[in-house]
């Protein structure tokens, strides 16, 4: 038996400055704040013992918030001490997570303010299935470097057939 598709929750994102981040993704994006920056120590507490689960020993210390998009997809945004920018911010090639999609119906609308608040487009707005359906997407940058894509419709939409047919 095949198994009920499961729902997303949330994806987690590291960054140099969480107040910066929030600053972008609650005016740039308007993601919603629903935890404000918090410090997290590792000690025995129920939360520091789950970050040393997860971290493992010597994490000292970490600063989180908790951000949710429209459709209630949380964003968890850490500050680690010693936070690094990769070599390659858009390494495909290496096993994981190398982008996450929003939407927006105006895409180039939205991407100029993403640019205007310290980010980057990283390519020209394209077209999928020009002529035949409205569908936009673009590759962009958060002032922190982390690339993420915009598309113009949703996921399912874009990529199932028959919805714009005549």
């Amino acid at each position: 038996m095949t198994p009920y598709p499961k729902s997303f929750s949330h994806i987690g994102l590291s960054v140099p400055d969480l107040d910066a981040a929030v600053k972008f993704y609650s005016e740039t994006l308007g993601f919603y704040l629903i935890m404000p920056p918090t410090e997290i120590t590792e000690d025995d507490s129920d939360i520091g013992r789950m970050c040393t689960d997860v971290f493992g020993e010597g994490w000292g210390s970490l600063r989180i918030a908790h951000m949710s998009t429209s459709d209630r997809i949380g964003i968890e945004i850490f500050e680690f001490k010693g936070n690094r920018a990769p070599a390659d911010k858009l390494d495909y090639r290496t096993t994981g997570l190398f982008h996450f999609c929003i939407q927006d119906p105006d895409v180039e609308g939205l991407t100029k303010k993403i640019v205007a608040a310290g980010g980057k487009q990283r390519m020209p707005v394209r077209e999928y299935f020009p002529n035949e359906k409205p569908y936009r997407m673009v590759y962009v940058e958060d002032p922190f470097g982390i690339v993420f894509e915009i598309y113009s419709h949703g996921y399912e939409l874009t990529y199932s057939a028959g919805a714009y047919e005549h």
